[in-house]
């Protein structure tokens, strides 16, 4: 078992170090904001005053922040030097590509051993220790993160170098992104030809229309009772995280010349969802704002 320093204890952050927590890893937290403290100290998780501190003599660093400038601040920061040395530091944040290189690089100067895993699952996947991992670095350092990132997930996947992680994950999300709102559509649009919920889902669910956002997120109430439109599109994973990664896509699209017109104009769409009122609603909740053609 390891000793570990958890930085970001939000919504998915608090549940993945608990449950490295109860199998039975020594975790040390540390988050900014005092409720996210609070909650950690509810959930048993033991704190640190301060990042470095938390990083003290630990054999492993996770991170679990809102965005590149952040991780990069940690990472160019005292916490990397804190650590043991040989310490492997795994980020699980999602952010750009260049970002993720650039802890990489930081990592390595300070002599530790660097993997980028970001998460697919949402919160739900978080707290029943059933997230997917997306890790780009060495194989060392895949096989060195495999008991911490087993405690928190069930599938994991070395997808390339450093940076690879990263990459697939947003492109995974520019797919989810794209298929949502493809669904969400089609749900619009026979409802104004009076065809069914019911009968649009039996039909697509096992034909060619079948995709996870229609057979696992349905958009409208009914059909998954488990989707959050049955829950007032309560996250879930909210539209503005969707929104996050498909800029982050847009962005790495940009940088290397990869025609996404599609990811493009979804990017648009959430952002015009958000910024009507639906940023706090899950991403499945934009059905709401193609019906009333915002």
């Amino acid at each position: 078992m390891a000793n570990i320093a958890f930085l970001g204890l939000g919504n998915m952050g608090l549940p993945m170090a608990v449950n490295l927590h109860r199998a039975g890893h020594g975790v040390i937290g540390f988050d900014l904001s005092p409720s996210s403290r609070a909650q950690a100290a509810a959930a048993g998780i033991s704190l640190a005053p301060d990042a470095p501190t938390a990083a003290d003599g630990a054999e492993c660093l996770i991170t679990m922040l809102p965005a590149g400038a952040h991780v990069r601040a940690v990472y160019g920061s005292g916490v990397l030097t804190a650590l043991a040395p040989g310490a492997l530091a795994i980020d699980c944040s999602t952010i750009a590509v260049a970002d993720a290189r650039a802890a990489h690089e930081l990592a390595h100067a300070a002599g530790l051993v660097a993997l980028d895993a970001p998460v697919s699952g949402g919160v739900g996947g978080a707290t029943a220790g059933s997230l997917t991992f997306m890790c780009g670095g060495t194989d060392i350092a895949f096989q060195r993160a495999q008991p911490m990132l087993a405690a928190m997930g069930k599938r994991i996947v070395l997808c390339g170098e450093a940076g690879a992680g990263q990459a697939a994950k947003i492109c995974n999300n520019m797919i989810l992104g794209i298929s949502m709102i493809a669904v969400a559509e089609a749900f619009v649009l026979a409802e104004k030809l009076g065809l069914s919920h019911q009968a649009l889902f039996d039909v697509a669910a096992n034909a060619s229309g079948q995709c996870w956002s229609l057979t696992s997120y349905c958009p409208v109430p009914g059909p998954v009772p488990a989707s959050p439109a049955n829950n007032e599109y309560k996250p879930g994973f909210a539209t503005a995280l969707m929104l996050k990664d498909l800029r982050l896509a847009d962005e790495a699209a940009e940088t290397c010349g990869a025609n996404t017109e599609l990811g493009h104009h979804a990017a648009t769409l959430f952002a015009r969802f958000a910024e009507a009122g639906g940023a706090g609603l899950d991403f499945s909740g934009i059905i709401t704002g193609i019906r009333k053609g915002s």
